[in-house]
């Protein structure tokens, strides 16, 4: 255990987060997604039991996002639904990414259901949750943590 730590993120996980380079995404996604399939091969943590917003506050914690890009995260739309429509567990996310200060709602993107599975292929990593959920799919874009530059 470390002080200041989330307990949720093991050793396993926080090392796979320490390993990826900025504009590298990590890909959080709930019980029913296909991980092995997509991840083909990439690294995959299984958080059992835990829902996709406990595992969200935790990754968020130490994950700096992108902020050389206009949305460092992005969900997975929900099908056969209009433009603007999200799931409960997706409001609730949304709400709780602002509500951490990582990103504004404007800066997370719906992406249809299969240009999201395109992008999950290129992800660096997959965290899979216990979330029951269906569409409690995200993934986030790596940014920096540095000093400002020196002029």
């Amino acid at each position: 255990m470390l002080k200041g730590i989330d307990p949720l993120l093991s050793p396993e996980l926080l090392k796979l987060l320490c390993e990826m380079g900025h504009g590298e995404e990590v890909v959080l996604v709930d019980a029913n997604f296909t991980s092995q399939t997509l991840g083909q091969g990439k690294p995959l943590v299984r958080l059992p039991g835990i829902s996709l917003q406990r595992a969200s506050a935790a990754l968020l914690s130490v994950f700096p996002l992108d902020a050389m890009v206009d949305q460092p995260v992005a969900f997975m739309k929900v099908c056969n639904t209009a433009d603007g429509y999200l799931s409960a567990v997706q409001r609730t996310m949304l709400d709780q990414i602002a509500a951490s200060g990582a990103a504004t709602p404007a800066q997370c993107e719906a992406v249809e259901r299969f240009a999201f599975y395109e992008r999950v292929k290129n992800a660096y990593a997959i965290v899979q949750t216990g979330e029951m959920q269906p569409y409690a799919n995200f993934l986030f874009k790596k940014g920096v943590i540095s000093d400002p530059l020196a002029a």
